[in-house]
């Protein structure tokens, strides 16, 4: 190993290659056991119109809230449990299903439900754990740099009216 490669920084926000195999691996076997799977995210906006974002410990970037539904769970069930469970935020009120989107990016069979959350309880930021590194809201016009493309996208959609597309 060169000098200049010992002493080059590590990114903190950058998965261990062990989480980027788990995550591919969990993919995989998805392709087996779910021949389609379905998703939830949410667009949970606070009084301030900032947005919660989340940031894993297994891929880079800031992502929308959510995650798999499970197999007897309902959409707004696994939504629910999710939002609990990534970013401490309890709904309230009925969320508003925005729209169902194919998420080309991670296989042709995936399918992502997208939900308007604006009436909720907040616990508060959370402590990082082995899923989540990071948790908070953002403002629309000042979204953290590494916010994924598609992150931008469903809140330009809603805030900056740009066109719903079908794709995540």
């Amino acid at each position: 190993m060169s000098v200049s490669q010992a002493s080059a920084p590590v990114d903190p926000h950058q998965p261990s290659l062990r989480a980027r195999l788990v995550h591919r691996a969990i993919t995989f076997a998805a392709l087996f056991n779910r021949p389609m799977t379905l998703g939830v995210r949410a667009l949970v906006i606070d009084s301030d119109n900032r947005v919660m974002l989340v940031r894993h410990t297994y891929v880079t970037g800031f992502y929308l809230p959510g995650g798999g539904v499970e197999a007897g769970e309902t959409m707004a069930g696994s939504l629910a449990r999710e939002l609990v469970e990534e970013c401490g935020v309890h709904i309230v009120g009925e969320p508003e299903l925005r729209g169902m989107y194919l998420n080309r990016r991670s296989s042709l069979r995936d399918h992502v439900g997208l939900y308007v959350v604006r009436e909720f309880r907040y616990d508060g930021p959370r402590p990082p754990n082995r899923e989540i590194a990071e948790s908070g809201f953002f403002p629309v016009e000042s979204l953290p740099e590494d916010a994924t493309p598609a992150t931008r996208a469903r809140i330009a959609e809603l805030f900056g009216n740009a066109p719903l597309s079908p794709y995540w």
